[in-house]
C-alpha cells in the first residue's frame, strides 16, 4: 500500500463530507432554530479540517490522473477508512443534544450504514437533527464512494477499483466497464425514486417535512422516521402502501433497474432469475404471515396481507421500518419475521445482509453436490441467468456465507451474556450484521430502542453495522498481514 495515495483519496471525499455536513443549516434556517446551526457547522469544519491535513500529507500525489494507478488493496483501505471517518463526522451533532459519546456513534453508525436501529427515547429534537438522522442513511444507502466516483473527476479510473471494494458482491459482471458512467446512473435512478416517493408521501397527507426524512430512510433501506411510531404513527393505509410499493423497489437492483429503463423492457425483470426469486420469497413469506395473523390475530383479510406485506418487506429489505408493532403478535408471526431478517434483498440494491444472489448460489453448489454424490463423474456448472458462475464466486459465496453466521453465533453469544437476555442476542445481532435495525423483543423490538444496552453490547453492535456494511469479507482483509505491506 502507498500511504500518500489513501491520504489523497480520503482528503478529496472528507472535504466533499465536509461540505455536505452543513446541508442541515438550511433546514434549521428555515425553522428558524438558529441554535441547530451549531452542531452542523462544528461537523464540517472537522471534516474540511481532516480533509486538508490529509492532502497535504499526501500532496505528492495530488494530480488528476495520479490516483487511477490505486491498486485493489488500497481501495478496500479507502473504502474502509471513508466509511470509519464517516460515522465519527455523521456522530459530532448528536453530542450537541446531550448524548453520550458512544451513543453519538452508534446512531451515527446506524445511519450511516442505513441500519436503523436507534438509541433515540424521545423525538422532540430539532428537525434539522431528525433530517441528518435520514439524510445520512440516504448517503449511506447507495453507499458514499459509489456518490463520489458519479461526481469526482479525481476517480474517473480508480473508482473502478473502489466501487467494487464498496459493492462486493457475488458477481462482477452486473456492472459496465465504464464505471463512471454506472455509479452516475445508479445514483440518478436512487434519487429520481427518492423524489417519486417525497411527492407520493406528500400527497398521501405527510408534511412535507416527514414526507423527505421517510422518503431518504426508505429508498435507502434505512427506516428511520422523525415519527416515534415509526410509519405506523401515521396512520394510514395509503401511507403504508407507498412505502410497501418503494422498499420493494429499494430491495431489487438498481442495477437490473437502470437496464429496464434503458432499453424501455419490462421484460428484463422476468429475465432476472435473483428477482424473480426476490419476489417469490417476499410474495410467499407475505402469504403465511398474512393467514397467520388472520387466524390467530383475528384481523381483518386486508389488515392481515397490508401488516403482513409491509413487514416481510421491511425486515428482508433490512428497511427496519415499522407500521405497527409486531413484538404484540403472536409467537408463530414473530418467528416466520425472525427468519425474514435472513432474506435479505437483491445484490446491488440498498438492502444489507447477504442477498438473494448469495442464496441462489448456495442452494445450486448443494443440489450439485447431492446429485454428485448419485453421479460422482458427472461434471456440473452453476448458472445464474443463463450464465456460468466462476469456481472462485462460488468459493468466495460460501465463504461469506460462512462468515456471516461465524459472525452472527459470536455477537450473539457475547449480547447473551452481557445482557443476560437471549433473545435480545439472537435478534439484535442479526439485525446489526444485516443492517435490519429493529430487534424483536420489549427491548429492541419495532417500538423499542436500543438505549439501555450496556455500553460493551453497543460497542460491539457498531463493529457489526460496520462489517454488515462492508460486506465482511473486504474488513476481513484487512487482517491479513501482506495487507500491511506499506510503500511510500
Amino acid at each position: 500500500m502507498r500511504l500518500n495515495y489513501i491520504t489523497s483519496a480520503l482528503s478529496i471525499i472528507l472535504k466533499d463530507i465536509g461540505w455536505v455536513s452543513f446541508l442541515p443549516i438550511i433546514v434549521a434556517l428555515y425553522y428558524k432554530d438558529y441554535n441547530s446551526f451549531l452542531p452542523f457547522i462544528v461537523a464540517g469544519i472537522v471534516a474540511l479540517f481532516l480533509g486538508f491535513m490529509l492532502g497535504n500529507f499526501g500532496k505528492a500525489t495530488s494530480g488528476l490522473d495520479t490516483l487511477n494507478d490505486i491498486k485493489r488493496s488500497e481501495a478496500l483501505m479507502i473504502v474502509s477508512l471513508t466509511w470509519l471517518t464517516f460515522g465519527f463526522i455523521a456522530a459530532i451533532p448528536y453530542l450537541f443534544y446531550g448524548f453520550s459519546p458512544i451513543n453519538a456513534l452508534f446512531e451515527g453508525t446506524s445511519g450511516i450504514t442505513a441500519t436503523g436501529a436507534t438509541i433515540f427515547t424521545r423525538y422532540d429534537y430539532p428537525h434539522a437533527l431528525l433530517f441528518w438522522r435520514s439524510f445520512t442513511q440516504w448517503l449511506g444507502g447507495m453507499g458514499i464512494i459509489v456518490l463520489f466516483v458519479a461526481i469526482l473527476p479525481q476517480f474517473a479510473v480508480a473508482g473502478r477499483q473502489m466501487f467494487f471494494a464498496e459493492v462486493p458482491g457475488p458477481t462482477e459482471d452486473k456492472f459496465t466497464p465504464r464505471i463512471k458512467n454506472t455509479a452516475s446512473a445508479l445514483w440518478i435512478i436512487y434519487a429520481g425514486l427518492t423524489v417519486a416517493c417525497f411527492v407520493a408521501l406528500w400527497l398521501a397527507g405527510m408534511s412535507p417535512f416527514d414526507a423527505i426524512c421517510n422518503s431518504f430512510s426508505t429508498l435507502s433501506a434505512g427506516g428511520f422516521s422523525p415519527h416515534e411510531r415509526s410509519i405506523g404513527g401515521y396512520g394510514s393505509n395509503l401511507i403504508n402502501w407507498i412505502i410497501i410499493v418503494f422498499m420493494f423497489i429499494s430491495g431489487t437492483s438498481f442495477v437490473l433497474q437502470s437496464r429496464v429503463l434503458t432499453r424501455r423492457k419490462l421484460s428484463l425483470f422476468w429475465k432476472s432469475e435473483e428477482f424473480k426469486c426476490f419476489a417469490s420469497i417476499i410474495l410467499i413469506m407475505s402469504l403465511i404471515v398474512g393467514a397467520v395473523l388472520f387466524v390467530q390475530q383475528h384481523y381483518s383479510f386486508f389488515q392481515a396481507m397490508t401488516a403482513s406485506l409491509y413487514q416481510v418487506l421491511s425486515l428482508a429489505t433490512s428497511t427496519g421500518s415499522a407500521s405497527e408493532d409486531f413484538q404484540l403478535w403472536c409467537f408463530d408471526a414473530k418467528i416466520l419475521l425472525f427468519i425474514t431478517m435472513f432474506i435479505s434483498s437483491c445484490s446491488g440494491s440498498a438492502g444489507g445482509g447477504i442477498k438473494i444472489t448469495r442464496w441462489i448460489l448456495i442452494f445450486k453448489y448443494i443440489k450439485n453436490e447431492l446429485y454428485k454424490i448419485l453421479h460422482p463423474k458427472a461434471v456440473l456448472t452453476i448458472k445464474i441467468d443463463n450464465r456460468v458462475v466462476a469456481p472462485d464466486v462460488i468459493r468466495q459465496t460460501i465463504f461469506f456465507v460462512l462468515a456471516f453466521f461465524g459472525l452472527w453465533a459470536l455477537t450473539v453469544l457475547a449480547l447473551t451474556i452481557i445482557e443476560q437476555n437471549f433473545v435480545l442476542g439472537l435478534t439484535a445481532a442479526i439485525s446489526a450484521i444485516g443492517d435490519v435495525g429493529p430487534g424483536i423483543g420489549d427491548v429492541v423490538g419495532p417500538m423499542g430502542n436500543y438505549d439501555s444496552l450496556k455500553t460493551l453490547s453497543k460497542i460491539i453492535l457498531i463493529f457489526d453495522m460496520y462489517i454488515g456494511r462492508l460486506e465482511i469479507i473486504p474488513f476481513l482483509v484487512l487482517f491479513h498481514r501482506d495487507f500491511w505491506t506499506i510503500k511510500k
